[in-house]
Order: structure tokens, then sequence, then C-alpha cells
């Protein structure tokens, strides 16, 4: 199983908004009063460039043809057994469990899809991982759902080549206070027969902590 954690499910996305407003300000003597009015200037966005019917035949191509980053996620394809370690809250005994991971290549070669499945807390847990290579975005998007919550998640971010690390990034909910709490998944591939993930949240109060951490070892 993979991010199975007892305080993981869902994104929470934002949306940007732009606004110009007006203010005033009021200036009193004994004989007037003055007011003044200034408006913020409104930015406006340049127009999309043109594009013939050639070239969004070819950005469209683009955008749909796997590359270097779909062979990397299709070398992954097989069985792995994982080893979990989860701290529920900071300065607490972690609870262990171990499982297994099925990875293919979905659509074509375009996505990675994994199943997980182990046991926690005495009960089984199963888990599917969906991995994508925005080709356009040029960042790894990976979505979430498992057998011990009603949510779907998203994080999303790079892989560093250098270090051989994957740090995915975004929001999920709390199932015990309702409110959304960041978090931030860090792999690592010293090789290709192991995997070490770790998972970061960061609670009331601003405080990040590691609350679990995954290792993977491929048959």
């Amino acid at each position: 199983m993979k991010k199975a954690s007892l305080l993981i499910p869902v994104i929470a996305v934002a949306i940007m908004s732009c606004n110009s407003g007006e203010t005033k300000t009021e200036t009193k003597d004994s004989t007037s009063t003055t007011t003044m009015a200034a408006t913020a200037p409104v930015k406006e966005e340049a127009p999309a460039p043109k594009m013939d019917s050639a070239a969004k035949m070819k950005a469209c191509m683009d955008y749909m043809t796997p590359g270097e980053m779909h062979k990397w996620m299709a070398s992954m394809a097989g069985t792995w057994t994982t080893e979990a370690t989860m701290w529920e809250e900071e300065g607490k005994p972690p609870m262990t469990s171990t499982g297994a991971s099925e990875v293919k290549m979905i659509l074509g070669g375009r996505y990675q899809q994994s199943v997980h499945k182990s046991n926690m807390m005495g009960m089984p847990f199963e888990g599917i991982s969906t991995m994508a290579y925005d080709n356009v975005k040029k960042v790894f998007v990976n979505t979430w759902i498992d057998n011990m919550g009603t949510g779907i998640w998203c994080i999303q971010g790079p892989y560093d080549a250098a270090t051989k690390t994957l740090t995915l990034t975004g929001k999920c909910v709390d199932p015990t206070t309702g409110k959304d709490m960041d978090i931030r998944e860090v792999t690592k591939f010293p090789d290709d027969k192991h995997q070490v993930m770790e998972m970061y949240v960061t609670q009331a109060g601003g405080k990040e902590f590691k609350n679990m951490e995954l290792k993977f070892t491929k048959k």
C-alpha cells in the first residue's frame, strides 16, 4: 500500500481572482471637506497568440505523445513488496505493516496505475494510485483513492534527476477536524529495485512532521 495514512485523502483547488477597486480619502478643516477617489488601473491580459490548424494539431500531438518521463514510469512496472511505518501524531509510537503493490502502465503508456494491498489496524487495506506526467506543465500529477476514505486527492510536482527525487505537494482533509492541511510527499529512487517515500503533513499551528515512511522493493 502506498500513501496509506490515518490522516490522508483529498486536495483543495484554489481559484484565483483579480479585482480593481476604488478608495476614498476625506480631509476636513474648519471651512471645507475634500473627497478624493483613486481607481486602480485594470491590467489587461495579452491575447493568446493565434495558431493555424497545423500548429494546433502539433500542439495536441505533443501533449498526447508519451516521452522520456513516461518511459521512466514504465520501467517501474511489476510487483513490489512494501514496508510501512506510520505515526498518527508526532512523538507517539509508530504503527508498521507490510504489503504489496502491482504497477502497470495504462492508456497506451500514458499513465502509471498502482494497486496497493496490505492490512492496517487489523483491517484489509486497498488503494489505487494513478500517476501522470503532464507534457505541457512539465510536472507529475498523482491521484489516490482507497477503502479507508471517500475522497479523491491530488498532488503534483517536479522530478529532480540530479538527486533522483520526486517531490509532490498539495492539500488533504484531516477527517478528525474537517479542515485542510498541507502535505508533502518525497520519493527517492536510489536504484531500479528500491524506492523510499516519505510523507509530511502540516497540522494546526503550522508545524510539519513526518507521518509516514514507505519502503518499496521490486521482486
